[in-house]
C-alpha cells in the first residue's frame, strides 16, 4: 500500500470516527491509537491485508461492509456500529513487527526481505484484548463488547458462550458476518508479502 493510500485511509478512519463516535472518552482513545502503529500496522501476516497500512484499510473495510449489508435504520446504532467494526482489531495495534528472512531471488540468490511477524507484548487473547484495550478509555455499551469480542465467530474457542452471545446481541452477528465478508471476500489477494 502507497504513503498516499495509508494517509488517506488514515483520514477516512478518524474522519468516519469523529463524526459516529461522540461518547465520553472517544477523544482519549482516539489520541491513544493515534499514538501507536494501528494505521501501519498490517491486518495479519500472510492471509488479508498482509501489507502495511492493512488494519486500517481492513477496519474501513467492515465498517463499510456493515453499513452496506446489516444496517437497519431505527434499529442499528451508527455509534455502537462505528465502535464495534473500526475498533475490534484495535487488539492488532502495537502486536506486529518487521523481521527479515532469507528468500531466493529471481536469479537465484539469496537476498534478505521483510516480512511482518507477530510480537504480542501483551497477551491476552484476541477480541476480549480488543474490549479490554477500549475499555481504558471509553465504556462500551454490552452489545458492543460482545461484538468486539464474538466478532471471530468459529475462529475462536468459546463454545455455547458464541452462540449464546449471537442469540442475545445481533449486533454481534452483524459485525462477525461483515468481518467475514472483508476478510475472505472484499479483501482476497491483498496481502504484500515478504514486502513491507
Amino acid at each position: 500500500m502507497s504513503p498516499e493510500q495509508i494517509q488517506k485511509n488514515k483520514e477516512e478512519f478518524i474522519s468516519i470516527y469523529k463524526e459516529n463516535i461522540t461518547r465520553p472518552g472517544s477523544d482519549k482513545l482516539l489520541e491513544w491509537i493515534e499514538k501507536t502503529d494501528f494505521f501501519t500496522a498490517p491486518a495479519s501476516t500472510r492471509y488479508h491485508n498482509a501489507c502495511e497500512g492493512g488494519l486500517c484499510s481492513h477496519s474501513i473495510s467492515v465498517y463499510k461492509t456493515f453499513m452496506e449489508k446489516h444496517f437497519v435504520e431505527g434499529e442499528d446504532d451508527i455509534e455502537s456500529v462505528t465502535i464495534s467494526t473500526l475498533l475490534h482489531d484495535l487488539c492488532k495495534a502495537e502486536f506486529y513487527t518487521v523481521s527479515t528472512r532469507n528468500v531466493k531471488n529471481k536469479n537465484g540468490q539469496w537476498e534478505q526481505v521483510p516480512y511482518f511477524s507477530i510480537e504480542d507484548k501483551f497477551p491476552y487473547g484476541h477480541g476480549e484484548k480488543s474490549v479490554f484495550l477500549i475499555e481504558r478509555k471509553m465504556r462500551l455499551k454490552l452489545d458492543e463488547a460482545m461484538a468486539i469480542r464474538w466478532h471471530m465467530g468459529e475462529f475462536e474457542s468459546g463454545g455455547k458462550a458464541i452462540g449464546d452471545a449471537y442469540y442475545k446481541y445481533p449486533l454481534a452477528v452483524k459485525v462477525h458476518l461483515s468481518d467475514l465478508e472483508s476478510t475472505y471476500l472484499k479483501e482476497k489477494g491483498t496481502s504484500e508479502v515478504n514486502r513491507r
